[in-house]
């Protein structure tokens, strides 16, 4: 079954086509179930964060656009409109790309640790679908085992800044002192949570976590001595908020134009700096042509990432020597599921011989042969029978001179090894 990644990212499409094909959490494991049963799709696993859509597919001969056909009927697009944003890797390639991406060499953030969570995730609710069998399972964790050695072994994790750093990074730029600002966070996720404690550090003056469930919202704040709201209390205490940072799991923007107008009039125009670092999009991206309103998506954080990415380049060499050498190995294996293995026939007529020669063994005792007799019998017939076509091999390469199958008897049956404690 060829295998096949095929998706999109921040480097290939914009914000406006990536949220388009953006899976959420809980229709992920829906739609993976409807991917899975695609006619010659026999694998699958979803991949979709705030830079990345991708899915992962091991498909039948023959069915290789399946994949890309499925992700715009799924997505209701009109056939094509992806092609020049796609890009596919097959077999090796694709492993590679798989191990690039848990690992952070494939990220906006060189290295960043989160995207190995994201993809443990994607795991996850593969396996939950039951869309994975042995050779992607056996990947999948190839891939954690992978990123766990590239991440010990190098410095790829050195003065790495994750994306919700980096918004607090430029938000630093816009407010030089965040001692005397007022943070609006919206959404209670790993990425919001990383946020929360970068402006802890920073000492922000005040911290307002805003969340769909309030009790989710409320655990959020009171380990960072921050204030929990609802969605629906948003309207109230957006004023309040000189910097908004958000990235919740919402289909549909949290943040209106109109919402914000108001906000910036009850502010008496004090400007406002907004992060939207979801996928799909928080805030109507027209609430930037507001004026004192400073609005970045995550598209705008790349410059500020770009300047912390040199620093990271030769430990990024370093984890791709790593990833070359353990993809061969990942398709030796895969490449071994193809073959016929030898070695179970040889067991296989080995258990024939002793079960076919043990009942003759018996049926001697039962017939009132000696026990060493019977056993005489066993183990003679039982080793002619096991050696007798091997021999027989090995008598024709002797008198035709074939030493290429004489040395591999040798090194089969271990008669090239020196004996040890022998004199």
């Amino acid at each position: 079954m060829p295998l096949i990644a095929l998706g999109l990212n921040h480097l290939t499409a914009p914000v406006s086509l990536r949220e388009q094909v953006a899976f959420d959490t809980d229709a992920a494991g829906t739609a993976l179930r409807e991917l899975a049963h695609e006619p010659g799709v026999d694998e699958a696993m979803i991949l979709s964060t705030c830079n990345r859509t991708e899915l992962y597919v091991s498909v039948a001969a023959g069915a290789e656009q399946v994949p890309e056909h499925w992700l715009n009927r799924h997505h209701h697009l009109t056939p094509g409109k992806l092609d020049e944003f796609l890009y596919r890797h097959d077999e090796d390639a694709a492993v590679r790309h798989m191990f690039r991406v848990a690992t952070g060499l494939d990220s906006m953030v060189l290295g960043e640790p989160q995207i190995l969570g994201q993809v443990k995730d994607a795991y996850q609710i593969a396996r939950d679908a039951q869309a994975l069998k042995a050779p992607m399972d056996r990947l999948l964790q190839h891939t954690f085992a992978v990123a766990k050695r590239v991440r010990t072994d190098t410095r790829i994790g050195a003065h790495t800044v994750s994306v919700a750093f980096t918004a607090v990074r430029l938000a630093e730029q816009v407010f030089t002192d965040l001692k005397q600002a007022c943070v609006l966070l919206l959404g209670a996720g790993d990425t919001i949570e990383l946020a929360a404690r970068h402006l802890v550090d920073k000492q922000v003056r005040r911290l307002i976590v805003a969340n769909r469930t309030l009790e989710n919202a409320q655990e959020l704040a009171g380990h960072h001595g921050g204030y929990a709201i609802s969605l629906a209390d948003l309207p109230q205490h957006l004023a309040e908020a000189d910097i908004v940072i958000a990235s919740t799991a919402s289909r549909r923007p949290i943040l209106t134009k109109a919402m914000v107008e108001r906000a910036i009039a009850a502010r008496r125009r004090r400007p406002m700096f907004l992060v939207d670092i979801a996928m799909p999009r928080d805030i109507e991206p027209s609430v930037g042509e507001l004026n004192d309103v400073f609005l970045y998506g995550i598209d705008d954080l790349r410059q500020v990432i770009d300047d912390n990415r040199r620093s990271r380049e030769a430990a990024a060499r370093e984890a791709d020597a790593i990833i070359d050498l353990q993809v061969e190995r990942y398709m030796a294996w895969r490449r071994a599921l193809t073959l016929k293995n030898p070695a179970l026939d040889l067991r296989h007529h080995a258990e024939v011989y002793r079960d076919e020669v043990l009942a003759k063994a018996q049926s001697m005792i039962a017939r009132g042969k000696p026990a060493d007799e019977a056993l005489a019998f066993l183990a003679n017939t039982l080793t002619n029978k096991l050696l007798h076509h091997p021999s027989a091999r090995l008598r024709e390469a002797t008198m035709s001179g074939d030493l290429d199958l004489l040395h591999a008897a040798e090194r089969l049956y271990g008669l090239d090894q020196e004996t040890s404690g022998e004199e």
